[in-house]
């Protein structure tokens, strides 16, 4: 039976919530106005879409499944502001504390104090709802007092130090905590999932030349195309550069989180991220996918990555309005995606690694495309594209013999080695990737006489572009990194033009 209270005089209450902008967090006013005026009828306004909408149900139902009264007249939900679009369940919690504070039922004034968030079953349970953390940080930077959430993302929103968290389970839990007859328990930050040993570079055998590219890769930040028949370890090698990549630092981990939480993809007591991230969409991903869209807007796959690895595996299958899409993010280490409503950055500091067929056939066991379809197919990616790759390395299939001897060198002897040129880096005052110095930057380091001649003499034969030659010297900045070398010397140019994309870069 639906409980209803007395006939009540036009009363308004707000509550907090929270909307995300990308990865930014805006405050939403709840307000509520209790008339006892009217048919009973439940309005919500402020540019709610239909998820919203359908909230006047779901708090409704759970209001009065936790014996709570339900106001008799009209009334109005106003989500303020109301230019900003609300998306999805996240504000029914705070929808509930404000009516059931214009109806006299909680103390207005406290509930204006705190954010509360979360999603309303009918019995009054409280669902999970993501980006727990960017509620936090939202709270924390407007001054409210703490935030209230659903218990199974608490310890998210708990990794924002300085504000307390309450978790609960149960609107009635809600309502006797602002009530001041129960405390609910401080939430603690998620301490993490121990993430299982990544794959090991000892794995790949019989491709010492790709080992080498990948440990250049990982000392410089440098995106990499390996070119190769099927079954020759182009993805073994892609997924194990996080393994070679240092840790996260916190103003990192917290950012990657962020973005990970904003698309609802981090899990329940994961904690902050502080692994490298390694994604791989498909190759029939769409431009929206990989670079974030939507009418939230939503992160995309390079957002995801950023901070680690995205790899594209079969390269040239993917869309060329995906793979142009990629262009510009990779170049700014950020994304902006334009809407109405207004502009939306995500992150996007990404290593790109791809991988591709030499040929439509594969290669394997001898090519049997003629060399109008080779063209072709390497016609589809474009210039530009492959001037953003730093390095392109062949991966043949490997000598049966040589297999067998082969005993390549561990990742965590490769990663000292990485974390021994990056240390180097640091302390010559770097706080940037090699693949991102600029000409002057890399000429204050040293470049040798004989080494500017021999890059002199490659560009003279019209292989190397400006940007190309920029590229090649900062391939060759890695090269001496890892030798722990002061200048860049003619053997460092002569390994990095070894590596730089030929043509289209599947030659």
């Amino acid at each position: 039976m639906t409980l209803v209270g007395p006939s009540l005089v036009p009363v308004i209450a707000t509550a907090n919530s929270q909307t995300a902008i990308g990865v930014e967090g805006e405050l939403v006013e709840v307000e509520a106005r209790v008339s006892g005026r009217g048919h009973g009828a439940t309005i919500i306004v402020g540019l709610p879409d239909r998820a919203v909408t359908e909230a006047r149900e779901r708090v409704r139902a759970g209001v009065i499944a936790s014996e709570l009264w339900w106001p008799k007249g009209r009334v109005v939900v106003n989500l303020a502001p109301g230019n900003v679009p609300k998306l999805g369940p996240r504000h029914d919690l705070a929808m509930a504390v404000a009516i059931l504070a214009a109806s006299d039922q909680l103390p207005r004034e406290r509930a204006g104090k705190v954010l509360v968030l979360g999603e309303l079953a009918f019995d009054g349970r409280l669902r999970p709802v993501h980006g727990a953390l960017i509620a936090a940080e939202t709270a924390r930077r407007v001054g409210l007092e703490a935030l209230v959430c659903p218990r199974a993302c608490a310890s998210e929103a708990a990794l924002v130090a300085g504000l307390p968290v309450h978790g609960a389970r149960h609107l009635t839990e809600v309502v006797a905590w602002l009530r001041g007859e129960l405390e609910l328990p401080l939430a603690v930050p998620a301490r993490g999932v121990v993430p299982a040993d990544s794959p090991d570079l000892a794995d790949v055998r019989g491709q010492p030349l790709a080992r080498r590219a990948l440990e250049l890769a990982a000392v410089g930040g440098h995106n990499m195309l390996m070119v190769g028949p099927p079954g020759v370890g182009k993805t073994m090698l892609a997924r194990r550069l996080p393994g070679l990549l240092p840790a996260l630092d916190e103003t990192t981990a917290l950012e990657v989180t962020r973005v990970h939480s904003a698309a609802g993809v981090l899990r329940p007591g994961s904690g902050a991220i502080r692994r490298p991230p390694f994604r791989a969409p498909h190759h029939g991903a769409s431009a929206p996918a990989l670079i974030g869209g939507g009418a939230g807007p939503r992160p995309g796959e390079i957002s995801l990555a950023s901070g680690g690895v995205l790899f594209l595996d079969e390269l040239t299958e993917f869309s060329r309005s995906a793979l142009e899409a990629l262009r510009q993010p990779l170049e700014d280490g950020e994304l902006v995606v334009a809407r109405a409503a207004g502009r939306v950055r995500f992150p996007a500091r990404v290593q790109l690694v791809a991988a591709a067929n030499p040929c439509p056939c594969g290669g394997a066991g001898g090519c049997t495309c003629t060399n109008e379809r080779v063209e072709r197919y390497r016609a589809r990616l474009s210039g530009p594209l492959v001037d953003r790759l730093d390095l392109v390395v062949r991966v043949d299939a490997p000598d049966p013999e040589a297999l067998s001897r082969d005993r390549p060198e561990a990742t965590q002897i490769v990663a000292a080695r990485v974390a021994a040129a990056r240390d180097w880096q640091a302390a010559r005052g770097q706080s940037i990737p090699n693949a991102r110095l600029e000409l002057a930057e890399l000429e204050r380091l040293g470049i040798a006489s004989d080494a500017r001649d021999l890059l002199e003499r490659a560009a003279a034969t019209g292989r190397l572009s400006a940007r190309r030659q920029v590229r090649v010297l900062r391939l060759a900045r890695s090269v001496a990194d890892l030798a722990a070398a002061g200048s860049v010397a003619r053997e460092h140019v002569g390994e990095a033009l070894g590596l730089i994309p030929r043509g289209a870069g599947l030659g």
